[in-house]
């Protein structure tokens, strides 16, 4: 997959695409099928396929002192479409001046005069340009005049709960509801990062962990996670069980969110290495011990848990 951080001066042949348009954040199932849909007219067409999508996420702009919401951070979110089998990937700059770009202009500066778009595809609810202004309608409009198709998927459901959306995954995470998350993903949420030292307070009462600050993603239900992380070999992730601790670490005074994972039967170095992490489930929420003591006997009764959890998994 091709990647432009811009719509301008682009290579004759990530022009005249089918492109999907949304922030896909999350790239859950409903996302999926608005991909899957720009990928099916793309093959008719004979043409490329790509999304063009937003970074930062617009709400980050929109909403500066919101706290941390994305479920897949830039980085993220390119390796899956890429999984998708997407041909490019275009990346609009979303800051001040293009907060304040008209949905006219960004439908014939972007869309037309940049990518020379031959198919727009989104759902029902994308919104674009100054103040949310541009909809479906204004893009199939623009479309008749320019000479490009669009196509509007509509709401992807469930029989059981209702619309894959983005705000159900969150809402579901939130209360560590991990399978619901699942659900609506098609896949176990995902933490990744940067291994960083911590205090390696894990190696003194024997249970070392891979410590990865959490940055732009979403705040989950803080506490106890059955997991399982990917470690990076060459062209190949190597999948190991775990449990992982969640949060502040209220017992040692911890001041930043950060997520410590604990990987079983596992020796070796991970500082510096890119770490994948799946919450599998929920095992408690996070509290403080009284002592360090009274914290190693949890852990490891967290540990047997998490095994137990994992291993029905499979």
């Amino acid at each position: 997959m091709r990647l432009y951080r811009h719509t301008d001066d682009l290579p004759e042949d990530a022009r005249g695409a089918v492109m999907a348009l949304g922030n896909f954040d999350g790239v859950h199932r409903g996302h999926q099928a608005v991909i899957g849909t720009a990928q099916r007219i793309a093959r008719e067409l004979g043409v490329p396929a790509g999304v063009l999508t937003f970074e930062p996420h617009p709400r980050s702009v929109f909403r500066k002192d919101d706290p941390p919401f994305r479920l897949t951070p830039f980085r993220v979110k390119a390796r899956m479409l890429e999984a998708l089998g997407l041909d490019l990937m275009v990346v609009c700059h979303f800051d001040d001046s293009f907060l304040h770009k008209t949905a006219v202009a960004f439908i014939e500066e972007d869309l037309v005069g940049g990518l020379a778009i031959r198919h727009a595809v989104c759902g029902g609810d994308f919104l674009f340009g100054h103040k949310r202004a541009g909809d479906v309608a204004l893009l199939e409009r623009y479309g008749a005049r320019h000479g490009f198709g669009v196509t509007m998927v509509g709401p992807v459901t469930d029989p059981r709960s209702g619309v894959y959306s983005s705000t159900r995954v969150r809402d579901a995470l939130l209360v560590g509801d991990t399978r619901e998350a699942a659900h609506v993903l098609g896949r176990f949420w995902e933490i990744e990062g940067r291994v960083e030292h911590g205090e390696k307070r894990g190696r003194t009462i024997g249970f070392p962990t891979a410590n990865i600050e959490l940055g732009e993603y979403l705040r989950p239900a803080f506490g106890v996670y059955a997991v399982r992380a990917g470690v990076d070999r060459g062209a190949e992730t190597v999948w190991l069980d775990g449990v992982a601790n969640l949060g502040l670490r209220p017992t040692v005074g911890g001041m930043v969110e950060r997520l410590e994972a604990h990987l079983f039967d596992f020796s070796g170095d991970l500082y510096g290495q890119h770490l994948r992490v799946q919450l599998i489930e929920h095992i408690r929420p996070e509290r403080k011990f009284a002592s360090f003591d009274e914290l190693k006997a949890q852990i490891a009764r967290d540990a047997e848990a998490a095994r137990r959890v994992l291993r029905a998994s499979l």
